[in-house]
């Protein structure tokens, strides 16, 4: 779910100045969802359905530097999102579970690279977010990728998305090293000022900020790598209003460990994390097998380590029809404790 495939390209090019790259692509997904659901509204199956478009600019400057920059365009079915905590989510007004939105956009993200140095600033991903140190998602189950290893964790981890016309997106800014089979990385986010109540006195103000910084390794088919921060959130409150204290949500440190690698046609990935806001230590793994140059079959274990949430596992296949189309399925459980289950097609371009 991370990658972005681009195939169209178009090169403009003036006489004395570097060539500028412009290039679309994306994907493309539809299928069906199911999800049990624990409550009146009973059990839901819908249709599932994304398109994603990514646009992105390139050009080197005379120096040697790339310069690079992306914005996204994406629109949904407008029902459960299956990567939220319990798949859990209500139609929207105006249509039914598998109604589609209005396509939405993202901020715009930008990055420079020289040698083994990047710098990515704007809206871009965490250092756990974009898997330079450490695979925090593992191979993800089924045509929405409804269980990963993750599932459900409250490590903060966040990434390249879209949102609606109103929201704001906090500025990121990540710098990543690579020496060989070496890398390192480091990110701050620097959080919005929101305000919280509408009516005076009771309103207080959040201020929130968040560190990141990991390193790995590969050596030979394997690879390790560690990731640790601290995602921290001052409150004012007005008129001496007595604010929240729980000093372990406003102040909370986290890490994550990451293991994987592949013999022959098997491949494995496994993540431990804690931070102080959950009850006991996450942990989760996920599996790959290839059956044969077109098919996989694939499972995927996440424990969150919060003791209200159930553990989340899953068991799905990927077969390639070609042309970057595949078929994908899969069938589990998430944290809520409810089945889920998905069948479709995606297309990358």
């Amino acid at each position: 779910m991370k990658k972005v495939l681009f195939a169209t390209t178009a090169l403009v090019a003036t006489a004395g100045m570097a060539a500028a790259e412009v290039s679309f692509g994306g994907f493309g997904r539809f299928g069906l969802y199911y999800q049990e659901n624990d409550n009146d509204v009973g059990d839901s199956t819908r249709v599932e359905q994304r398109f994603r478009l990514t646009a992105t600019g390139v050009t080197t400057s005379d120096n040697g530097l790339k310069f690079e920059g992306r914005i996204r365009f994406q629109t949904d079915e407008s029902g459960a999102n299956p990567r939220q905590p319990g798949g859990v989510g209500t139609a929207y007004e105006g249509g039914g579970f598998g109604s589609s939105n209005v396509a939405q956009r993202s901020a715009a993200g930008f990055a420079v690279t020289s040698g083994g140095f990047r710098l990515d600033v704007g809206h871009v991903s965490d250092v756990l977010d974009s898997g330079d140190v450490l695979d925090f998602y593992g191979y993800g189950v089924g045509l929405t990728s409804f269980v990963e290893q993750s599932s459900g964790w409250s490590l903060p981890n966040s990434g390249f998305g879209v949102s609606g016309d109103d929201a704001r997106v906090d500025p990121t800014i990540k710098l990543r090293y690579a020496m060989g089979d070496f890398t390192a990385s480091v990110s701050y986010t620097d959080g919005a000022k929101n305000v919280v109540g509408d009516t005076s006195p009771n309103t207080f103000i959040t201020e929130a900020e968040e560190w990141q910084v990991g390193f790995g390794y590969n050596f030979g088919n394997y690879n390790a790598g560690v990731a640790f921060g601290n995602r921290s959130v001052d409150v004012t409150g007005e008129d001496g209003l007595a604010v929240p204290t729980n000093a372990d949500f406003f102040d909370n440190d986290f890490w994550a460990l990451g293991f994987g690698g592949d013999i022959g046609a098997f491949a494995f990935s496994i993540v431990v994390g804690d931070s102080d806001i959950q009850d006991d230590t996450s942990y989760g793994f996920s599996v790959k097998y290839d059956i044969s140059a077109t098919t996989d079959i694939r499972f995927a274990f996440s424990d969150n380590g919060i003791d209200a949430a159930d553990e989340a596992y899953g068991i799905g296949f990927r077969h390639s029809l070609g042309g970057g189309v595949s078929l994908r399925g899969g069938v589990g459980s998430n944290i809520a404790g409810n089945s889920v289950a998905d069948l479709g097609v995606v297309f990358n371009f």
